[in-house]
């Protein structure tokens, strides 16, 4: 199941690029997969990593996935999708809130993706500097606002023994970026 993920994945985001580099966009759905079965996540979990930006990013929408990967993996992607008629803000907020109550696999999701995406920026920030800010919809205090917010909640509901180590570096890049 996860190399269908990782297939169809790498088809959706066929010729997409990351927003601070010239990588191609199955880098980041990689990685965060990578990251979540090295915590010793689910298959669904690690799935649901290669998938999550593809309702959100491309042709292919939630019923795309449910039809090859199942109703559970689904349910994953589907919490951690953006609507984006709604504005940036509303959107983070809902990210934020979904965090705060979500169930530990989403909440595993959110934060090995916004993981990867901030180490993404940190690197950009050491190439760059703070023109990288620039690309953003929002300037840097709204993402330190909704990053510092999730770091903030992520733990919310969970147990000590539930909480993956990606957690740590995700609120010690949190600190980095932002100060």
């Amino acid at each position: 199941m996860k190399q269908a993920a990782l297939e169809f994945a790498t088809k959706a985001h066929a010729d997409q690029k990351r927003k601070n580099s010239r990588e191609a966009y199955i880098v980041h759905p990689i990685r965060v997969a990578e990251r979540l079965e090295q915590a010793g996540l689910s298959d669904e979990v690690v799935c649901a990593g290669y998938l999550h930006d593809v309702a959100e990013d491309t042709v292919y929408d939630l019923e795309d996935i449910e039809e090859r990967f199942g109703k559970r993996i689904t349910e994953i992607v589907a919490a951690h999708t953006e609507d984006k008629s709604k504005t940036w803000r509303e959107r983070k907020q809902h990210t934020i809130d979904t965090v705060k109550s979500a169930e530990p696999e989403v909440k595993y999701l959110i934060v090995a993706d916004k993981l990867d995406n901030l180490l993404d920026v940190e690197k950009a920030l050491q190439s760059h500097g703070e023109s990288v800010w620039d690309k953003f919809h929002a300037g840097v205090e709204l993402q330190r606002w909704y990053n510092e917010s999730i770091a903030n909640h992520m733990t919310d509901g969970l147990d000590q023994q539930d909480i993956p180590d990606f957690f740590t570096e995700y609120a010690e890049t949190v600190k980095r970026v932002f100060g």
